[in-house]
Formats: C-alpha cells, sequence, structure tokens
C-alpha cells in the first residue's frame, strides 16, 4: 500500500474507527497524490514567476491557446474560465456557492459540521464515487424496491454489492419505515450495511412526510444502535421539486451526528435541480460532524476522480457558477418549479377524478419530475409497446404492473389528452 494512503488511513483509524473498517478494499487503498505532477504543479503556479513549463496545456500570449470559432460564440466568458483544466475538486468558487446554496436550502445544515461539496461529473459520478469507497463485494445496499435501475449497474454490477430492497409503501401509501429497518436490522451478522435514499424517488416522484422523515431516522438509529455500521447515501438528484405534504430538505442535515456508526452522504447537482441535464455538473458532500474525517474521505474521493476523469468539465462549471451568482437565478428557478407543481396538480386532478379507475390505480408522489401508474388488468410492457406502436406515446414499463409517466416533459394542455389514450390503450388491452 502506497506510504500517503497508508498515512491518511492511520488517521482514519484512530479518528473515527467505524468508518474506516466500513471502506471498501479499494477505498482503503485510494488516495490523492501529494507529491508528482499536480504537486510539483501547483508550486510552480505560485512560484515559478519566469517561466512555468509544468502546465499540461498550450497557452499563447499569456493566455489559454483556444479556436476562434469555439471562443467567438462563447466570447462573454474569460478563456481562463474555459479552456484549462478545472482541479480535481472542482472550481473553488463553485464549490463554495453550491454550500452556500446547500445552507440556504437545508436549514438544519446551519447547525451541524459538514464537508465541503467536491464537483462531480453529474450525479451518477458521485454514486460510483461512493460505491468505489464503500463497498465490496457482498456488501448489503440498502434500496426501497421503487427505484433507478441504474444503481444495480452502479452497485450491482461494477461493485458486486448484493442488492437488498423493502417495499417503498406500506399498506396505507406511506413511506414504509419499518420494513427499511427490518432491512437495516438483518445486516446485523454484517456489521456493515449502505443505505440508498432517493427523494424525490424516481420512479414514483414520491418525498416523505414529517413523520416519516422521523421514523425513517429512527430505523438508522435502531441499526447503528444495533452495531451495523451505515453509510447512508442520499441521492438528491430532483431537490427542491417539492409540491405538497412532504419535507421540504434534504434528510442528510438530520443524519449528521446522529450516532458514530451513520454517515450520511449527500450527492446532488445542478443537473436536474437547475435544469442543465447535458451540463454535467453534480456534487458529492460527507456529512461527519469530526472534520478530520470528512477531509480524509474528500482525500480519497480526489484519488478516485484523479484516476477515472482528472477533473470534470471546466466550462460546465463557469456556466453554473455564473447561474448562481445571478441575481434572478432563485426567480427563475422559482417559476420553473411552480410550473413542474403545476402539472402535478393537473395530474392528480386528473387521476382522482374516477374517470380511470377501472384500468389502474396510482402510487402516491408529491414531488420531482415523475407519477407511476400501478395497471389493474394490463401488463406494463404489453401497454407500453402498444402505445408506442399504435399511438407514438413513449412511458416507461417497470416490472409486471408499474408504468412511469414523466410529466415533466408533457405540456400542460397535453396532460388530459395523454391520460386518455393510455387508457382507451389499456381498455382495447383488457379481457373482455
Amino acid at each position: 500500500m502506497n506510504e500517503q494512503a497508508r498515512q491518511i488511513n492511520d488517521t482514519l483509524s484512530a479518528t473515527h474507527p467505524s468508518v474506516y473498517e466500513s471502506l471498501s478494499a479499494l477505498g482503503k487503498a485510494i488516495y490523492f497524490p501529494k507529491v508528482g505532477i499536480l504537486n510539483q504543479s501547483a508550486e510552480a503556479k505560485k512560484r515559478a514567476h519566469t517561466y512555468n513549463a509544468t502546465i499540461g496545456i498550450a497557452t499563447e500570449e499569456g493566455v489559454p491557446m483556444h479556436l476562434g470559432v469555439l471562443q467567438q460564440p462563447l466570447s462573454a466568458y474569460d478563456p481562463v474560465d474555459l479552456y484549462p483544466y478545472a482541479p480535481p475538486e472542482g472550481k473553488p468558487a463553485l464549490r463554495q456557492a453550491w454550500r452556500t446554496k446547500l445552507l440556504a436550502d437545508n436549514p438544519t445544515l446551519q447547525h451541524v459540521s459538514f464537508g465541503q461539496p467536491i464537483v462531480t461529473h453529474a450525479l451518477t459520478h458521485g454514486l460510483s464515487i461512493a460505491a468505489d469507497l464503500f463497498v465490496e463485494a457482498e456488501d448489503a445496499v440498502i434500496m426501497p424496491d421503487k427505484n433507478w435501475e441504474n444503481y444495480e449497474l452502479i452497485f450491482g454490477v461494477r461493485r458486486g454489492a448484493s442488492l437488498v430492497t423493502f417495499p417503498l409503501y406500506d399498506e396505507h401509501g406511506r413511506f414504509h419505515a419499518h420494513a427499511l429497518k427490518e432491512a437495516i436490522l438483518a445486516q446485523q451478522p454484517r456489521g456493515k450495511a449502505i443505505v440508498l435514499l432517493n427523494f424525490p424517488n424516481n420512479p414514483t416522484g414520491y418525498t416523505p412526510t414529517e413523520a416519516e422523515a422521523q421514523a425513517i431516522i429512527v430505523a438508522l438509529e435502531a441499526g447503528a444502535k444495533a452495531g451495523i455500521t451505515l453509510i447512508v447515501l442520499m441521492d438528491d438528484a430532483y431537490f427542491g421539486l417539492f409540491y405538497e405534504d412532504c419535507i421540504q430538505e434534504s434528510l442528510f442535515g438530520r443524519l449528521i451526528g446522529i450516532h458514530p456508526r451513520i454517515l450520511p452522504i449527500k450527492i446532488d447537482g445542478a443537473t436536474k435541480e437547475e435544469f442543465v441535464w447535458g451540463f454535467r455538473v453534480g456534487f458529492i458532500t460527507y456529512g461527519s460532524d469530526n472534520p478530520t474525517v470528512n477531509d480524509i474521505l474528500e482525500q480519497k474521493t480526489l484519488g478516485i476522480i484523479r484516476s477515472v476523469i482528472s477533473s470534470a468539465s471546466h466550462p460546465s462549471q463557469t456556466f453554473i457558477l455564473q447561474a448562481l451568482q445571478h441575481p434572478q437565478f432563485a426567480q427563475q428557478r422559482a417559476e420553473k418549479v411552480a410550473l413542474l407543481r403545476m402539472r402535478a396538480e393537473r395530474v392528480k386532478a386528473l387521476l382522482t377524478s374516477g374517470a380511470y379507475e377501472d384500468a389502474w390505480s396510482f402510487y402516491p408522489f408529491n414531488s420531482g419530475y415523475f407519477m407511476c401508474l400501478k395497471l389493474r388488468h394490463v401488463h406494463a410492457e404489453t401497454l407500453r409497446q402498444t402505445l408506442l406502436a399504435q399511438h407514438g406515446i413513449g412511458t416507461i414499463a417497470l416490472g409486471d404492473t408499474d408504468l412511469r409517466i414523466a410529466f415533466s416533459c408533457i405540456e400542460m394542455v397535453d396532460l388530459a389528452p395523454l391520460f386518455d389514450r393510455i387508457y382507451a390503450c389499456a381498455k382495447s388491452l383488457m379481457p373482455q
């Protein structure tokens, strides 16, 4: 093992043994080089006043070399904010701006200590980093049965984890905190589990109520008190898109410091929160109440970033930073959230009108981009294929009964015709 990795591992083991023990073999071995090219380049940037021949880019007349055909449409931006490599951890100003946003959006965070957000190449990359750090083959990754299919690739295929699911909803259509608790306690022989929570949920568009959030915390505490180290990953991809009857902030802040065996990690980003899907800018933030633990995990994260992508896109980070600093940012974002809320309300009004009850029920939803129908008599994949082939309507089939509808990409005037056509198609496939 590299001596730099050994040193930070010794510090982490002495500072927080349960977190150290929960690291994967890769998580223990990885480190961010303090010597070598990056370190020498950083020294040269500060001290090479005559010539700096360390930078792995080309320059011309004191600025990064660039093509006019690229710079012309980007003329509002300084070339230095577009063309050079961004630091592996991301632009410092962007990291600070995102931290400021986290504090404003999550009041609980104002009373706890947490790490500085690190820029990732969107959320999939952030989840992958957490998996690399903490997931070993056969480790249990606990998640609701309604989940994003990419989790299987990230945690199951790439890391060989055992994926443990529990029912998202109980018999009353509420978050099934008791099932979560049972799934956690079942891992007592392992002494470790990764819990993956995604709110607003993809595919159902559900976020817990205040009472359900408290029940989730109780379930996690029960596992920790039973001797299970819990790495709690908060996939907050759709954060802030809260419409009704649900908590208005991430559980991340509420989990910091509640038990030594609970380490919350927040994975979020501008991708969906700021409607810039193609920019691929995300963040990973560690939630230990011990700054030394956060610092070591951040060093290891930089090692993973350095070894996989080196750094995330610099132009995208510049664009996001400028947006966050713009005086109209909050207002413009609120307008888009309000529009999505109106669409969600319209969908709920349609589904509760009684017009479709013989064809489906629907899972509770109160946030996010999506909702899910629960078909009564028709196989979901059969309906999906028929809708696509005969009506030119695209939906997502999940399992035998569930059909995901993304109201986020359907105009208000088109919502009623959409559901009417889905209903008519379902009726045509139902046994006579």
